[in-house]
């Protein structure tokens, strides 16, 4: 159950900054993206306060920032059709590594 706070977090995160880009390149749809960045950043800070109490602070920080900038790269290059290199894509795996590194250190809350 502990999980389900900071994944939850993170899945609020990128569907917040998703909205972010949708709502930044305008439309008839614009302010409905906008009303979403503030409702899915409002219920990221939510969770992620719910993830702190089961987790040591950098443990649920380095994971909520690290699978949300990898995410949403993820999505940048399927949906926005941002470019995508080698460099990109071994920096996101040491992302994910420092995150696996950070979980499997034994820190505690």
């Amino acid at each position: 159950m502990k999980w389900l706070w900071l994944f939850s977090s993170i899945g609020c995160e990128i569907v917040g900054t998703t909205c972010l880009k949708l709502a930044s390149q305008g439309g008839k749809y614009a302010g409905w993206y906008s009303a979403g960045v503030t409702l899915f950043y409002l219920a990221c800070f939510a969770l992620l306060g719910g993830a702190m109490r089961h987790f040591a602070l950098s443990t649920v920080y380095a994971t909520w920032s690290g699978l949300g900038v990898a995410l949403v790269a993820v999505i940048g290059v399927i949906a926005f059709a941002d470019s995508i290199n080698l460099l990109k894509i071994v920096s996101l795996l040491m992302i994910i590594a420092g995150i696996i590194g950070l979980n499997l250190s034994g820190i505690s809350h």
